[in-house]
């Protein structure tokens, strides 16, 4: 077996992590089985993961880090302001559409966390993450449009994740995806009205 630095190492059982899980549910995917989907030892998994909490979390990280990085991407400055937002909420969208069992995974891994005893806390570092990316995510609009917002950033950002959140599963289970675009207008619309440009003294 090559030698492989352990971040990376990491990276690659994290990886078959989410296609083992995703393919055969949470409580399902045992360690052997991710050893095997990444095509390592056993004993290479308990190196890089000293538990399945830190495993877990390290799948959580990376999902998120999935579509964040797709979104980041999208909401670079265009004509307008809507035109930005629509584009975020467009790219993650795109994502959901591509990857629909990866998001579905995001669920159970959210309902398993909360079943089983001494696993409740990723439940909830899962939704701190969904909060901090859309606070990294605001920052990084307003700093490249100059806008100023009229709500508090850590309430727009705990709204847009419940609200990407909710609209997701709704889309997984009823599967309609034009009335998705148009209750994505309707959010962009409301988002748009909560931030405008900052005041020419600053202020």
């Amino acid at each position: 077996m090559a030698r492989m630095p352990s971040a990376d190492r990491r990276r690659q059982l994290t990886e078959a992590a989410i296609r083992a899980m995703t393919r055969d549910g949470v409580a399902r995917t045992t360690t052997r089985s991710i050893a095997a989907e990444a095509g390592v030892s056993l004993s290479v998994f308990h190196y890089c993961f000293e538990s399945k909490q830190a495993l877990l979390e390290s799948v959580i990280e990376a999902i998120t880090a999935h579509y964040v990085t797709v979104v980041k991407q999208a909401i670079r400055p265009r004509p307008t302001l809507r035109e930005t937002v629509r584009a975020g909420f467009q790219a993650y969208w795109d994502h959901v559409a591509a990857q629909p069992g990866e998001h579905m995974l995001t669920y159970e891994l959210t309902q398993y966390a909360l079943r089983q005893p001494g696993f409740e806390h990723l439940a909830r570092r899962q939704y701190e993450l969904y909060c901090d990316t859309y606070e990294e995510l605001i920052g990084q609009l307003r700093a490249d449009m100059d806008l100023e917002l009229r709500v508090p950033v850590p309430v727009l950002a705990r709204y847009l994740a419940a609200m990407t959140d909710g609209l997701t599963l709704s889309v997984l289970v009823l599967g309609d995806e034009t009335a998705t675009k148009e209750i994505l207008d309707v959010i962009t619309d409301h988002v748009a009205g909560l931030v405008g440009p900052r005041p020419p003294d600053g202020t």
